[in-house]
């Protein structure tokens, strides 16, 4: 297959099979999936523009009823959680001008008028002119197409002051050999990412051995280390034994392992 790829036309061809079973194999009756929750595997995205799979990924939250941003997907842009819909605004508030990510807030017909009998959780949430905060970090373009960088909650803060967001290196790890599951943290102001390795793979090939799965994640964090920024650069993986635990969105629960970067 990696042959023919590269054969002008037949690439066209083969995207075009791959794409025809998995239309099938989820009914072949319907017209795009819609994904949300959480963020998308950026390489699985890349495949499935590239097939031309009529998939879109928007955003949202319970307190918008709960959509903010939605495109056909058609109209989607990689990289992207859809245009901001109609009926609402949004907004990127930054302390740093300089600086175009920031929170993203929203006010609009389908938002929240506050907690249910919680006025000091309603006031936190809400800016004083009114506009919703998501606790989510991005961008938006001119064409109110939002792209999510993290959480406000994660982000940390290089030593010259740069913003990283843990979850974007936690794709590119999540993407290498062996590793299931991974978590950045901050450990004496350097970059420390635990991982839990895929060990039924790693059984599946005869590869479950101390030393083996050292020389794996050594190479892991070579190749990791290529593909982010100077001030992304992680330090030491540090293999951890299960899984981490999750809130019921199956979200990481972040706070739980902050003892960790401190141990």
């Amino acid at each position: 297959m990696k042959w023919a790829l590269n054969i002008p036309l037949l690439d066209s061809q083969i995207y075009g099979q791959i794409r025809k079973k998995l239309i099938d194999a989820l009914g072949g009756r319907f017209k795009e999936i819609i994904i949300g929750g959480a963020a998308m595997n950026p390489e699985v995205t890349e495949f499935f523009y590239k097939i031309k799979f009529p998939f879109t990924i928007g955003y949202g939250m319970t307190e918008c009823a709960p959509l903010i941003s939605y495109a056909p997907w058609d109209q989607f842009i990689p990289g992207s959680a859809g245009r901001v819909l109609d009926i609402m605004e949004a907004r990127i508030d930054s302390k740093d001008p300089e600086n175009i990510t920031g929170e993203i807030q929203v006010r609009g017909e389908n938002v929240m008028k506050g907690y249910y009998r919680n006025e000091e959780a309603t006031k936190e949430v809400f800016t004083e002119d009114g506009w919703l905060k998501t606790g989510d970090l991005g961008t938006l373009d001119k064409n109110g197409f939002v792209y999510i960088r993290g959480r406000s909650k994660t982000m940390l803060l290089s030593s010259n002051g740069q913003n990283i967001f843990p979850e974007e290196i936690e794709a590119k790890l999540n993407n290498l050999p062996f590793v299931l599951e991974s978590l950045v943290i901050e450990r004496n102001q350097k970059l420390v990412a635990l991982v839990y390795p895929d060990y039924e793979c790693l059984d599946s090939l005869g590869l479950n051995t101390t030393d083996n799965i050292q020389t794996v994640m050594e190479e892991n964090l070579k190749n990791l280390n290529k593909q982010v920024g100077g001030y992304e650069q992680i330090s030491k993986i540090q293999l951890y034994p299960t899984e981490f635990e999750k809130t019921p969105k199956r979200s990481i629960k972040r706070f739980l392992y902050n003892s960790i970067a401190e141990a």
